[in-house]
Order: C-alpha cells, then structure tokens, then sequence
C-alpha cells in the first residue's frame, strides 16, 4: 500500500489554504481542490493519515453531485488536470484525489441533516428534548428515526475551534431569509433522495453534512457531499432502535476519542 499523503507540494500553484482534509489553490477564477489522506474529528487533524482516503472522498463526493444535479447545481468543472498542472509527477500524485471546481462565495454555515437521532444531536435531546430548538416527541431513543429529516445547522470553525449547533432563527439571521430558506430546501431535498437511494441498498444515512456557495445569486452545491467524512452510514441488516449501529465511516475514530 502506497504511504498516506498528508500534505500536497505544488511549486506551480499558489496555495490559498490548507483545511483540515484538503489543500485548496488558486487558479484565478478556479480553484483546485486536492483531498488529502489526513483524517480529522471533533475539529482536529489527527496522525498518521489513511492512504488512499482523499481519492475515495473525491470520487464518492463526485458520484453524488453528479447524480443530484438535476436538483442543484454543483462546483464541478470536469476539466483535466493536464489544463493547469503542467509537470506530469505532480499530476500523478493528484490523480483520483482532486477537482478543478468554480470559485464561489461560501455560505457560513454548515447545513447539517439529520434523519436519525444520534450524535450531538441525541446529547442535545437528552438534556433538553430538542435539537437546535426544535421540540421533538419525547420517548424517543438513541438512534431512532425522526418523524421527519430535520435541517440543524452549526456555524463553520476554523481548525482547532470547535463548530456551534445554531437555530434556524439564528441561521436566518446569519444568511438572511430568502437565502436560508432556499439552501434548507436544497439540503433536506438533497439528504431525503440520497437517503432512499442508499436505503434501497442496504446503507442508511442517519445523518450527513452540506456546504453551500453563491456563484453569482445562483445557490450550488460545493466543498464535499454524502462522504464518510460528512455523513454517518449505518447497515441496514444490524439496525436497531436505542444501539448506536456499526458505522460505515469515521465514527470509530470519534468513538475512540471518547474513550481515551
């Protein structure tokens, strides 16, 4: 197994920022988007890397965005990497774990969906029989399926800073309300289809994570969708109401971080 890849070294670009998984450079009205094998958890980059995960992120992210873009456009360009990177050894560390995406204006909120009680979102509920204010019926149980997909967004951190459960009134406040409607239609439309898709075989999603952006006054998806990363994957075959199910993604990691 070929090493995990921590940091990307692009001589022949400039390097606008290095997030917790991925390393972001400018190509002037584009931007490359390169996801590396660090792996992070509770707003923490942690080591050693896995190798290969920043090329399963990528294609998995490009498989639901190409599949949902009849719902709402994406960052997507679909352009080679021939076009901007000119040295065939850098091309090579990049292939399979990058995308040259449209350069847009961020909403500064993460659009968190949850179909399932679980999480932060359980704590919440224990303490208070709500989840970013809103009342839920009482009796429910760790990993329950809600009545309905709930939009709870959270302010976006920087590394080391941990994100904030937000209400919807306060994400209104903070995109103001035409906007915030729009992109909390878009998300919950968004985790209600790959949901039922990815029932159909066998995969529940309980819970998953978007990020939006303004090309112009256009709404588009960006950033990473429905990853082990960003959402929560459970099988359906050992599902069961009040156990938290084996995850088919990065809880293991969280869970670890609990215990030590």
């Amino acid at each position: 197994m070929s090493n995990a890849l921590i940091q990307s070294q692009l001589n022949s670009l400039k390097l606008l920022q290095r997030g917790k998984v991925r390393d972001i450079y400018d190509l002037g009205k584009e931007l490359l988007m390169v996801a590396t094998d660090r792996i992070s958890a509770f707003d923490f980059v942690l080591s050693p890397g896995i190798p290969g995960k920043g090329v399963m992120l990528t294609q998995i992210s490009r498989f639901w965005m190409e599949k949902f873009a009849h719902l709402v456009p994406n960052h997507l360009t679909h352009r080679s990497l021939a076009e901007v990177i000119p040295d065939p050894a850098e091309r090579k560390v990049l292939e399979g774990r990058s995308e040259i995406v449209k350069k847009t204006k961020p909403l500064p909120v993460e659009f968190i969906v949850r179909g399932y009680l679980v999480g932060s979102g359980y704590k919440d509920y224990l303490q208070s029989g709500e989840v970013c204010g809103i009342k839920l019926p009482s009796g429910l149980k760790e990993a329950s399926k809600l009545p309905e997909p709930l939009l709870t967004p959270s302010t976006k951190a920087e590394i080391g800073e941990h994100d904030e459960n937000i209400s919807l009134s306060q994400m209104e406040e903070i995109l103001g309300k035409e906007i915030a409607g729009q992109a909390g239609q878009i998300c919950l439309k968004l985790y209600q289809e790959a949901a039922a898709y990815a029932l159909e075989r066998g995969i529940i999603i309980a819970d998953t994570k978007f990020e939006l952006g303004l090309l112009g006054d256009e709404i588009i998806l960006i950033d990473e969708a429905l990853t082990p990363d960003s959402s929560r994957f459970w099988p359906l075959e050992s599902y069961q109401e009040g156990k938290n199910p084996p995850s088919f993604d990065k809880q293991f990691v969280r869970d670890y971080l609990n215990s030590t």
